[in-house]
């Protein structure tokens, strides 16, 4: 369980970097915005998501009793 919690912590890091090469265009405008600046904006709030998952399944953040 731990091991993908793990890659999950990985994961927002891959998907706003591995995003920028592949989506470095203007033409797509997602509610006003770039392409690329609607994927780092969509990618940004995935990592609260994420984060708040890995914070709930991490052994030391649950209660004692």
């Amino acid at each position: 369980m731990m091991s993908i919690v793990r890659w999950l912590a990985v994961l927002p890091f891959v998907g706003i970097l591995g995003g920028v090469p592949l989506l470095n265009r203007v033409t797509p405008m997602i509610l006003g915005m770039p392409l690329l600046l609607a994927w780092i904006v969509l990618w940004i709030v995935l990592t609260s998501v994420i984060m708040t998952v890995v914070y709930l399944c991490d052994p030391a953040n649950r209660d004692a009793s």
